[in-house]
């Protein structure tokens, strides 16, 4: 969700609205009025200014008291290309971010703008689909920048970003078989590898890795480093736990290990939020913490500093990866590409007393 700017609110209404119309947030019908003011952090009484004038223009027609419906009919203008801005793109909106993503975007955002750069955050949604390509070429012809900051990139997108050539920046990790495409991440290779090792030498023999079903190159890397550490040390297996991201999604999975002839000793939980369901569900089924089973989040979160027991896990530096991206965003924007490429910070061991 792009959100308006706070000069000329309505007129800047407007064209939030109308570049998430053409990003294809929204397909037949608006949402309500409630929910668009929540979403772009404007009055009811700017919203329906800005609703008048897009139906003025003909993009919106409203039959009695049903919703808005969208016509299309008055395209985005053509954009002129502006030097020295750096667009972000994003799923979901500022506010859904977890902590650590939302304080680096705010801090790159900052430091950008007192550099003289102009920072754009988009949230598209519609680019972010099983088949991203038309969506992604019509939103960048729309949304020119010098440089892209792009989140949450999973494969289709990645190879079509390689295709174009576009000067662009993914806080993630390129999937296998991609080489040439710049990101900046934590090292979930080495993390995993390190967190198989660690949890094989306090006994645990049978290990899970839990993950949402996603192509995140991150993810992968997280599988590929634990298979290397237990193949390395021999004696131990590893299963994959893949679920849809919900909360009753995940407990299915957690119960499913749970049932198996052999399940695991040892919970390797990608995504902060996910561990903190995987930890109650755990003792919700009567398991003690870590002395029947462990849990081990891959990731990090203030939230999980509050947890008795407290979460053994590795934490990254917001600051540090914000420092990163910053470098690589502004030496992409004035020269068009970086010196290095790909980037790779090893995340702390913090030990707690879920292992």
């Amino acid at each position: 969700m792009q959100l308006p700017q706070r000069h000329s609110l309505v007129s800047e209404t407007v064209r939030s609205l109308r570049e998430n119309i053409e990003a294809g947030h929204w397909l037949e019908h608006l949402p309500g009025e409630r929910e668009m003011c929540e979403l772009l952090q404007v009055s009811r009484r700017t919203l329906r200014g800005a609703l008048d004038e897009l139906q003025r223009l003909g993009m919106l027609e409203v039959q009695g008291r049903q919703r808005r419906r969208i016509t299309n009919q008055a395209p985005m203008e053509e954009v002129v290309p502006t030097k020295r801005v750096i667009g972000i793109l994003t799923p979901g909106s500022f506010l859904s971010m977890p902590p650590p993503i939302a304080f680096m975007m705010d801090t790159l955002r900052a430091k950008l703008t007192a550099a003289g750069y102009e920072v754009r955050l988009h949230a598209a949604p519609g680019c972010y689909t099983a088949t991203p390509a038309r969506g992604l070429k019509q939103f960048i012809a729309t949304h020119p920048a010098s440089a892209w900051l792009i989140l949450s990139a999973e494969e289709a997108m990645q190879r079509w970003l390689v295709s174009q050539k576009l000067p662009c920046l993914i806080l993630g990790s390129a999937v296998p078989g991609i080489t040439t495409l710049p990101s900046v991440d934590a090292d979930f290779h080495a993390t995993c590898r390190h967190a198989g090792t660690l949890l094989w030498r306090k006994g645990h023999r049978r290990i899970a890795l839990v993950l949402p079903d996603s192509h995140l190159g991150g993810d992968l890397a997280s599988e590929a480093g634990l298979r290397e550490a237990l193949e390395q040390v021999g004696g131990a297996k590893m299963s994959m736990l893949h679920h849809d991201a919900s909360a009753a999604g995940l407990c299915r999975v957690i119960d499913d290990s749970l049932k198996s002839t052999n399940p695991p000793t040892a919970y390797i939980v990608g995504r902060s939020a996910h561990v903190l369901t995987v930890l109650m569900h755990l003792m919700r089924r009567g398991k003690r913490i870590p002395q029947d089973v462990a849990v081990l989040a891959r990731d990090s979160d203030p939230i999980l500093e509050c947890t008795s027991p407290k979460v053994s896990r590795y934490a990254s530096e917001p600051k540090q990866f914000a420092a990163r991206l910053i470098t690589a965003l502004r030496q992409l924007a004035d020269h068009g590409s970086l010196s290095t490429p790909t980037v790779r910070l090893m995340p702390t061991y913090v030990a707690g007393e879920t292992i």
